[in-house]
């Protein structure tokens, strides 16, 4: 499908089964615009909840056996009835989406991780349902993949989260490393502040390694893309360890080489 937002993993691409292009296309539509709706443009706190209460009445429409005549819960009511997706995972996103209007900081990491179980976590249940897997080992997997993916993402977007007003580096060891706001707005990485990315990179990296062997227990095209997402948050992993001020000067991102190399090993 067109997107028009940079992502750090193929979005109901090649890669994917034929069959599970169109409900991954209409989910990916929903995340991808409510998203939109808490992050981008200038609206007001107010305007940014009632476009994301709007979404969550169109679930209800949906769980009533509604089809909304609407771009995104149209195709997406089709889908969720088609392939009888719950409406669960689709409330938990709007749930964080919601708060990220209105939270702007976290005190620890065990906030933030509550934060990736709503805004991350889903797609990854959403998928598997897809793919008709239901195994509890499957799922946590995929859950330390996605927590993962997000807090790798917090790690790239430290600068372009600082201008939307958002921190979401825990507090606590913001203090324990003597990292002050007024260092990130600076972005200025003297003192301790390697010190306290490499911590930050290396549990992401940890936390993606634990969810790493789903990629090789889901078999065909599925598991292979999984693969190279997993690929892909190692390769930004390994970029900011090499040099964690990146994000302040040069935001690490895939480029063409690497997605080509993320593919060779995942075939492997």
């Amino acid at each position: 499908m067109p997107v028009d937002h940079y992502e750090n993993f193929p979005v109901a691409s090649w890669l994917l089964p034929r069959r599970l292009r169109r409900p991954v296309e209409a989910i990916y539509r929903f995340a991808r615009s409510a998203d939109d709706i808490a992050d981008e443009g200038d609206a007001p706190t107010a305007e940014r909840l009632a476009g994301l209460a709007a979404y969550e009445a169109a679930l209800d429409r949906i769980e009533r056996g509604e089809t909304p005549d609407d771009p995104v819960f149209g195709p997406l009511a089709a889908e969720i009835r088609a392939h009888a997706i719950p409406l669960a995972p689709f409330r938990d996103l709007l749930s964080a989406f919601a708060q990220d209007v209105e939270k702007k900081r976290y005190a620890d990491f065990g906030e933030l991780m509550d934060y990736c179980r709503r805004s991350a976590n889903p797609v990854g249940r959403l998928m598997l349902h897809l793919y008709g897997d239901h195994d509890p080992r499957h799922l946590a997997y995929s859950d330390a993949i996605c927590s993962s993916l997000q807090l790798i993402n917090f790690l790239q977007d430290i600068a372009v989260d600082w201008q939307k007003g958002r921190v979401y580096l825990p507090q606590d060891e913001l203090a324990a490393h003597h990292v002050s706001e007024a260092q990130i707005a600076a972005g200025d990485t003297r003192g301790l502040w390697h010190v306290m990315m490499h911590k930050q990179i290396e549990r992401a990296r940890r936390l993606l390694q634990a969810g790493a062997p789903l990629g090789r227990v889901l078999k065909g095209r599925i598991g292979l893309e999984l693969r190279v997402t997993i690929r892909g948050g190692e390769t930004i992993l390994r970029k900011l360890h090499a040099d964690p001020g990146c994000v302040f000067s040069d935001r690490p991102v895939l480029n063409k080489k690497d997605w080509i190399f993320m593919l060779a090993r995942a075939l492997h």
